[in-house]
């Protein structure tokens, strides 16, 4: 499917980085609870990410990663869920997560 560029301009693809991460027992396959904080204008935003097969929790804190902040909340268990993380599958449908080269700003806009 090919989309136009209006219809790419409408994804909010925002730079935030990993504040606190839980795990999230209640799921079928593992999973965190993470908080991101995408800076002044969109705040902490909390999301649910099955990344546990590459990393552990103490490796997430403080790391940056690339989301869609403007999905609609989506309940996850007992959870809400406020934005996407990107990330592609390995070989074994396992998420490697997507972040910057480079240490950036918290809210930066990815186009």
């Amino acid at each position: 499917m090919t989309i136009n560029w209006d219809d790419f301009e409408k994804i909010d693809i925002r730079v935030g980085t990993i504040k606190e991460v839980y795990d999230f027992p209640k799921v079928r396959k593992p999973a965190y609870q993470l908080t991101i904080d995408f800076g002044a204008d969109l705040g902490l935003k909390k999301s649910s990410a099955q990344i546990t097969v590459h990393y552990k929790k103490e490796d997430l804190l403080d790391r940056q990663v690339v989301a869609v902040v403007n999905f609609p909340p989506k309940r996850i268990a007992d959870f809400i869920s406020e934005c996407l993380i990107l990330g592609v599958y390995d070989e074994n449908n396992d998420v490697i997560l997507l972040e910057p080269a480079q240490h950036t700003q918290n809210g930066m806009k990815i186009g």
